[in-house]
């Protein structure tokens, strides 16, 4: 899209030389002999760029800059003046001229300030699409009961600086749930900071979460700053809180009472302000009476409960939940957007999506990829494995063979957990307190392919 320019000056000579010019490096070229004609032009087509001279007759430039500035906020001003002087060029500046150009005009001076000053209206934009994206990336896709209550709750207490306690299975969104109340909170513009807290070796989370001095321990080799320091005055998010050890819990309560903390290896306490969201797919009051989880930390966390219901209690949200996916992919990969007919929908809408969410992202990925057609249609969609049972009553009790039996459970419940951490073997290894050099060599055993898993 070529970027309109409008040169404002009463003496037509700089008018049609500048205009030549600038229309020989490829911009669309207006202009005005006076200021009070130039805000009509800009009231009719709102330029990229103003090239306005201070002195003109009536309304004198300066004045022209301020309602430019006023109305027309977006629009980059560059001030020229035969009779410039410091003064001018200051007040034009406070007034918020983006620059000042000295005449008889360079006129390669003037190109260069033209390309800084539209390469500046360029990023803008592209910064305002980028937050647009962020967005809607971040916005919860549904109008079904249970996610109408929820995105009330967060518009409610996003602006507060309450903790909040997300709850819900795996492939839910809670994630998707955090960054919604931090893009809604007063510290959107803060750092928003995410641990995954099942992912990070019991050895290393205390490191991850509070940094560690030089020295601290084998391989501390220099000062590293952590998640709680990177997330200062914004947003912590502790992914699967009940994966944590009671040792780093109790230092994750002492930050919270404290809003201070001690690197590993360190004796200084770091003054902090974060915000903590916290995220579990496990039942905290179980892990309580089990003795895994502090009952004074999940006091101090459940301030605000949010509770992120399962894909089988709102399968209403099934069909917009498709035309965000199917739109989505096409815009990632540049693609026209396939579309899905009413009976494929349906044979989604039927699936209790134990996996939720994310499974059935991962299956209408797969289908955009294996369909050959723009259309995908119920023939499309592969079996869906409804849950565990079905798979047991139609197969692991046909076997006279126990050891037989246990290995087709061991196959498909490794591929179900997989598939629920997206192919990812550490992550899956981790949740299922295997080593994942041991997982590794089941995969391999049972001929099992990761990325159909994923």
């Amino acid at each position: 899209m070529r970027k309109t320019i409008l040169i404002v000056d009463d003496e037509e000579s700089i008018r049609q030389s500048l205009g030549g010019v600038l229309n020989d490096e490829g911009y669309e070229v207006l202009a005005a002999g006076s200021g009070e004609e130039a805000l009509r032009m800009i009231d009719d087509e709102i330029p990229s760029l103003v090239l306005l001279d201070i002195w003109l007759p009536g309304m004198d430039g300066i004045e022209v800059l301020t309602r430019i500035r006023s109305e027309y906020p977006q629009v980059r001003v560059i001030i020229m003046s035969g009779h410039g002087t410091i003064e001018t060029a200051v007040k034009a500046t406070k007034l918020g001229a983006f620059d000042f150009i000295e005449k008889p005009l360079s006129l390669d001076k003037v190109i260069l300030l033209v390309s800084h000053a539209l390469d500046m209206v360029n990023l803008e934009e592209e910064n305002i699409l980028l937050r647009q994206k962020l967005g809607r990336e971040y916005e919860l896709t549904g109008e079904s009961p249970s996610i109408s209550e929820l995105k009330e709750t967060i518009g409610i207490v996003a602006p507060t600086n309450a903790w909040i306690l997300i709850m819900g299975e795996n492939g839910t969104g809670k994630e998707l749930v955090a960054r919604s109340v931090h893009r809604q909170s007063r510290r959107v513009n803060k750092p928003f900071i995410e641990v995954n807290c099942a992912a990070i070796p019991e050895d290393l989370i205390e490191s991850e979460l509070f940094g560690h001095e030089k020295g601290a321990f084998t391989g501390a080799t220099a000062k590293k700053r952590g998640k709680f320091d990177l997330a200062h005055e914004g947003t912590i998010f502790l992914d699967e809180v009940a994966d944590m050890s009671l040792k780093a819990q109790a230092k994750v309560l002492r930050i919270l009472q404290e809003k201070k903390f001690e690197r590993v290896g360190g004796t200084r306490l770091i003054p902090t302000d974060v915000r903590v969201l916290a995220a579990t797919n496990k039942d905290l009051e179980q892990e309580m009476e089990a003795g895994r989880f502090r009952q004074d930390l999940y006091y101090r966390l459940n301030v605000i409960p949010l509770r992120v219901p399962p894909l089988r209690d709102r399968r209403e949200d099934i069909p917009l939940l498709v035309n965000r996916f199917l739109q989505d992919l096409a815009q990632k990969e540049g693609e026209e957007q396939k579309t899905m007919t009413m009976e494929a929908v349906g044979v989604l809408m039927e699936h209790p999506w134990p996996g939720n969410v994310r499974e059935l992202k991962n299956i209408v990925e797969r289908l955009v990829i294996m369909t050959p057609g723009n259309v995908i249609d119920a023939r499309d969609i592969p079996p869906l494995i409804k849950d565990a049972e079905v798979v047991l009553d139609s197969s692991f009790y046909d076997s006279d063979s126990f050891k037989a039996a246990k290995v087709e459970f061991e196959k498909s419940y490794i591929v179900k957990k997989l598939r629920e951490f997206e192919g990812n073997i550490s992550k899956t290894a981790e949740a299922i307190g295997l080593e994942r050099s041991n997982l590794h060599k089941k995969i391999k055993a049972y001929g099992l392919d990761v990325k159909d898993a994923g």
